[in-house]
Parts: structure tokens; C-alpha cells; sequence
């Protein structure tokens, strides 16, 4: 590991549980890297991250000030959003202004769904065309650009049904007779924390990352209930279901069009991938479906 006397910037850093900039955060300062972590925010999360000595700046993507100040000082950047109408400004925001002030190399949070797009070919998603046009700003900039590309997310497939695996012992999703290779969050922190720490031989790359498997929803089932020890059923609903299930969780229109492209990609078999580059940049293996659940296994509890 290369340290560095500039504090390496982390965008995103107050997420919640699950957050890849809040794991990126606690593995560089657990590897005694300075980081100044970025927060919208100063509130109990940005209270625990100083606590753990991070540097803490406060602010708006969107407000160029905030992005000077965050940046200024910075030779690294992990740049990472939650999905947003804004994520495309703010992206730009941050580009322009890590050209400004030189920056070694900026890693930056992408999707695996942009390697299949292109000038003529893009997806329903807006936040998925986003991200290819961020990698567009990013490639034209002439910064020292890491992309990395994460697969779904186990967060998003488990966690965010985790009331129904534990009331229903089943996993509804309109997912089909698709593939994934579900990656967690602690394994996509664990490349860009890695890239992070000694950036030099990665610049110019693009990773995908993915889970040790790409499997159906049925075998899915199969390994959370293993991992449970109790029978866990996948339910392949309707689109239509689906949709009126996210309705009802009052979700912006921007969140729903996005998780309704991933379902249909998923339905047309999209996000059957597999790639080795999780334990080629660390050494480690990512974690299965049945080691995620079993981690996480008090969300899935119908006692709790």
C-alpha cells in the first residue's frame, strides 16, 4: 500500500447500512489511510465516521463550492452515489473540479449495465444512461479514470425483501427464469478500497464485479434457505404486482423506472455475468448468496 499525505476523498460515505462509500470509508482508515469523507449532511452517521477518524466535509454535489471544498487537498477520489434524478450534475460537478485541482486518480462507481450500451444503445433506465454518459464526461476529461462496474447488488435482492422472506419464506421478484451473480456491498468496497491504497497500475482499467456464481432465482432460494435452515420459495410475480408493490412504498418515479429496467434485464436473462476481477484485485473470493444470508441473518428472522 502507497500512502499518500492527502487525505483520499470518499463521496457517499454516510450511506446507510450496506452503503459501498460508508465500507469504503471504514476499510481505508482500518488500513491507516487519511480520508476525508463526504457527507450531505452532518448528522449521527457523519458523528460515527469522525469518531473513526475521518475527516468529515459537508455538502451538496450540486453546489460547486461544496465540491471545491471537498476535493481541494485530495489526490484520490472514490466517487460513489445512491441512484438520483441529479446523479449525472453532481458526477460532472465532480469531474470538472478534480480536473481543476489535478487529482492522481479518481475511481469511479459505475454500473455493469453500461458495458452494454453505447452511442446507439442505451436502457429504459434513466439512471442507467446516466452512468454510461458520467463514464462518457469521465473518458473526455483526460483524468487518471478507474471504472468499476458492480453487478445487482445482494443488498438490494435481500435485503430490501427481507420482511417478506421472514413473514412469507419466499422471495418475490419478477425476475423470470434469469441469471444473476449477485455481489454485496463489502466485496465491490473491498476492490475500490484496494484500487484506493495503490492506484498507479489500475488507471485506464474497468472492472466488473461480480458474486462466485451466476444461478436462477430457484437456486437462489435454495441457498438462502440452506443458509436459513428452513425452506425458502421464489415467487415469480407479475411485473404489474411488482410495480404497485413499489408504489405503495411511495418511491420517486426516477427509483421505480430504474428497479423496473433491472427487473425486465433480469427477465431477458441481462445480468447473466460472471467475472473473476473481485479476487484477482484482493486476493479474496466474493462472498456467496448463503454466506451473505447467513451474515444478515437477524433481518431475515420472523421473531424480530
Amino acid at each position: 500500500m502507497t500512502k499518500v499525505d492527502s487525505p483520499i476523498l470518499v463521496t457517499g460515505a454516510a450511506g446507510r447500512i450496506g452503503s459501498v462509500g460508508r465500507k469504503v470509508t471504514d476499510l481505508l482508515l482500518a488500513a491507516g489511510c487519511r480520508v476525508r469523507a463526504h457527507v450531505r449532511i452532518e448528522d449521527e452517521r457523519a458523528l460515527h465516521l469522525r469518531a473513526l477518524g475521518a475527516e468529515i466535509t459537508v455538502g451538496d454535489l450540486l453546489d460547486i463550492e461544496s465540491v471545491h471544498r471537498a476535493i481541494e487537498g485530495c489526490e484520490r477520489i472514490c466517487f460513489a452515489m445512491s441512484v438520483s434524478p441529479a446523479y449525472l450534475e453532481a458526477a460532472a460537478n465532480v469531474v470538472v473540479v478534480a480536473r481543476h485541482y489535478g487529482v492522481e486518480a479518481f475511481i469511479n462507481l459505475s454500473q455493469m449495465t453500461v458495458n452494454e450500451m453505447d452511442i446507439f444503445n442505451t436502457t429504459p433506465s434513466p439512471q442507467q444512461k446516466q452512468h454510461w454518459l458520467a463514464e462518457q464526461i469521465l473518458s473526455w476529461s483526460g483524468l487518471p479514470v478507474v471504472e468499476v462496474r458492480p453487478t445487482l447488488f445482494m443488498e438490494s435482492l435481500f435485503l430490501q425483501n427481507a420482511k417478506t422472506i421472514a413473514t412469507r419464506n419466499a422471495l418475490l421478484a419478477p425476475f423470470g427464469r434469469g441469471k444473476n451473480s449477485a455481489i454485496s456491498a463489502l466485496d465491490v468496497a473491498r476492490v475500490v478500497a484496494a484500487i484506493a491504497s495503490e492506484p498507479k497500475p489500475h488507471i485506464g482499467e474497468t472492472y466488473h464485479l461480480t458474486g462466485p456464481v451466476s444461478q436462477d432465482m430457484d437456486a437462489i432460494a435454495r441457498e438462502v434457505s440452506e443458509a436459513l435452515h428452513r425452506p425458502i420459495t421464489y415467487i415469480n410475480i407479475p411485473m404489474e404486482v411488482w410495480k404497485e408493490q413499489l408504489t405503495r412504498l411511495q418511491l420517486p418515479p426516477h427509483v421505480v423506472s430504474h428497479l423496473q429496467t433491472i427487473a425486465e434485464l433480469h427477465r431477458a436473462n441481462r445480468y447473466d455475468r460472471f467475472s473473476n476481477d473481485v479476487e484477482r484485485l484482493t486476493g479474496a473470493k466474493p462472498m456467496s448468496v448463503g454466506e451473505f444470508v447467513e451474515r444478515n441473518a437477524r433481518a431475515f428472522d420472523p421473531q424480530v
